[in-house]
């Protein structure tokens, strides 16, 4: 296929390993531990589970870093790793992905952690049975908060994109909050994804909220497509951003820019989805590095849902290679 019959997004993918995001968020240890279970214990009405093997993968804002790596982009990281074995876990998964870490750390910091106990009988497939989290309990420290501001101003000299990826775990924080800010007045694309303080993210460039996201932070229903646009218009002008990209499951998008209409993407695909953890990290990498690499905001919220269709068809926490989304975007039209 001629280069000017490829598809515009398969096109946009060359640029991607010439592009550098930078993360900023919640680095996550995802700790998943693989047991067999047979027996029902004479202690408590709970499953013995025995235990056969663990693993630490990249989660949260981690993941998010994971997936621009395997899509092809350069990534820096900023975020919180403590002096502990989790945290000496993911210094080694970042090393492994070929991502640079600048983590801030500090004895008063536990490194984020999400335990998984998944487990199964002989012969049937293993089923998460119970999660524990770690990690910090109200704000960081002050001297944490500042330094990682520090970080993320020397960090964005070299990027294209900021990622924003916020688990409430307490790195988007005030003053890191106001360096965005800033670096978005300036003009580098910054694209936010926030679980619980997406209102206090304003004035980044896009911000992709989910539809009971987008509720929270507007006080208005947005279950319909009437409900939808409305509440879109709103967010988008609480937050003073350039465009909204709402993730709606097995909906699609939806997309809104400063004075335009609400456009809706349909899913990508029509296969079920396997396991949905971490969707949201593939798609916001996806998005921002496809308008790092020059893609419209149209553009890059397709781009993104293809990977996330893409991703949601994998086990537990993962990500989509540069290459599945090249295969996945050559079938699609010019």
């Amino acid at each position: 296929m001629s280069p000017s019959a490829r598809s515009p997004l398969l096109r946009l993918t060359d640029a991607f390993p010439s592009r550098r995001v930078l993360v900023v968020g919640d680095l996550v240890a995802d700790h998943y531990i693989y047991g067999r279970t047979d027996r029902v214990s004479r202690e408590a009405p709970v499953l013995v589970v025995r235990y056969e093997d663990s693993e630490v993968k990249l989660g949260g804002g981690a993941n998010a870093a994971a997936n621009v790596r395997t899509l092809g982009g350069r990534v820096t990281a900023v975020g919180v790793v403590g002096d502990d074995a989790m945290g000496k876990a993911l210094r080694q998964g970042f090393k492994a992905a070929r991502i640079e870490l600048r983590g801030v750390s500090s004895p008063a910091v536990e490194t984020e952690t999400k335990t998984r106990i998944l487990a199964g009988g002989v012969n049937t497939t293993r089923q998460q049975m119970l999660r524990l989290d770690r990690g910090a309990r109200g704000q960081l420290p002050p001297k944490v908060r500042l330094e990682l501001a520090r970080e993320v101003a020397r960090a964005a000299r070299s990027a294209d994109a900021v990622l924003v990826s916020d688990y409430g775990a307490g790195v988007i924080d005030v003053e890191v909050r106001a360096e965005l800010r800033r670096l978005a007045r300036e003009g580098l694309t910054v694209c936010a994804d926030s679980r619980y303080a997406l209102a206090e993210l304003t004035g980044v460039t896009v911000a992709k909220p989910n539809e009971p996201e987008l509720e929270a932070l507007t006080g208005l229903p947005a279950r319909t497509g009437a409900q939808l646009a409305r509440a879109a218009r709103r967010g988008l002008k609480r937050l003073g951003c350039r465009a909204l990209v709402v993730t709606r499951g097995r909906d699609g998008l939806a997309v809104l820019e400063a004075g335009g209409r609400l456009d809706f993407v349909p899913v990508h695909g029509a296969a079920e989805a396997v396991d949905v953890t971490g969707a949201g990290d593939t798609v916001i990498a996806a998005l921002t590095l496809a308008l790092a690499a020059g893609a419209t905001v149209a553009e890059a919220a397709r781009m993104a849902n293809v990977a996330g269709a893409l991703v949601v068809q994998k086990q537990g926490t993962a990500t989509v290679a540069r290459a599945e989304l090249r295969h996945e975007l050559a079938g699609l039209s010019p």
